[in-house]
């Protein structure tokens, strides 16, 4: 007979583990991608290939927006930018109101949620999006059973790769940053979780800036979130 493990990151015990959104449980990029080229239609700008997109998330959607009008090359005052932000979420939200959202778990992601909760671990979602689209996502998706407490981008007064927002996950979770592991796919995620000395384990299928997260410096790598449920908890025979 086999019994799961107590949860551990390598030495120590481990009590939670903080998730990114975009590009690590969730695969956003086509709805993204579709609500900003309708916005930038509202200004008559050209639609923004989507591979392009994928590039540009991941600091907030502020950014987002500032990225595309470099992309473009269009200068953009700060009305501008409000006005198209705003758009931005509008068109987002529409996305679900109508039924045309089609972002969807990755592989493996309800599966190690899932067996990771069982196994008495906290789980926190730490996203740059915005918080009612992030939570929004975890509860339409049926995720919300196996998800604690959500953190979005306008919940603290500062966004990844600040450590702020998972520091605050782990205040309200109540465990301590060392007894917490972040899993995420870009360098923002990296950044912060070095910044709140949490460790961090990397996906490479996400969105950072067209860049390779095989490339980052974080603790681990593994290809698919089904694989991590044996990292951090493995299996001892039982007699």
């Amino acid at each position: 007979m086999s019994a799961i493990a107590a949860p551990r990151w390598r030495d120590r015990p481990l009590r939670a583990v903080l998730f990114d959104l975009d590009g690590t449980l969730l695969d956003t990029l086509a709805d993204i991608a579709l609500a900003l080229n309708r916005a930038l239609a509202e200004e008559h700008w050209p639609p923004i290939p989507i591979e392009a997109v994928r590039a540009m998330i991941g600091r907030g959607s502020p950014s987002l927006v500032r990225r595309a009008a470099q992309y473009l090359g269009r200068p953009i005052e700060d009305a501008q930018q409000a006005r198209i932000l705003e758009n931005f979420f509008a068109c987002y939200g529409a996305l679900h109101d109508r039924g045309e959202r089609t972002a969807r778990p990755f592989e493996g992601a309800p599966l190690a949620l899932e067996r990771l909760h069982a196994a008495g671990l906290r789980i926190a979602v730490v996203t740059n999006k915005q918080f009612r689209f992030a939570d929004a996502l975890i509860r339409d998706l049926g995720l919300a059973q196996w998800v604690d407490l959500v953190v979005g981008g306008d919940t603290c007064a500062r966004r990844k790769p600040d450590p702020e927002p998972l520091l605050y996950a782990c205040t309200r979770l109540e465990v301590a940053p060392g007894a917490a592991l972040m899993v995420g796919d870009s360098a923002n995620d990296v950044g912060a979780a070095r910044a709140a000395s949490i460790p961090v384990v990397c996906v490479p299928y996400g969105y950072d800036e067209g860049r390779d997260p095989r490339e980052l410096a974080g603790d681990a790598l593994i290809e698919s979130l089904a694989e991590l449920p044996a990292l951090l908890l493995g299996d001892a025979s039982d007699g």
